[in-house]
């Protein structure tokens, strides 16, 4: 097995903060990173393009400024 160099030296440098070996080093990187893993995925995100019947006509969905001017207009009024 290969460790990058540098990588190494940052463990070994850790491990002289710590007062500790190298391997304690690595055993709490390695339980930290494999932890994250086992942390519940948030659900998946949604986002509603269109009410009733669908997307409003003349809105692209592909200009978000023409969204955030239509959904202006919708909550403020024309503004004129």
């Amino acid at each position: 097995m290969a460790i990058d160099d540098q990588l190494l030296e940052l463990a070994k440098r850790r491990a002289r903060e710590r007062k500790t070996t190298l391997g304690r080093v690595v055993e709490d990187a390695l339980r930290a990173a494999l932890s994250k893993g086992a942390v519940a995925a948030a659900p998946a995100f949604e986002l509603v393009t269109f009410r009733g019947d669908g997307v409003r006509e003349g809105i692209d969905l592909d200009k978000t400024s023409a969204l955030q001017a239509a959904e202006d207009v919708e909550r403020y009024g024309s503004g004129g």
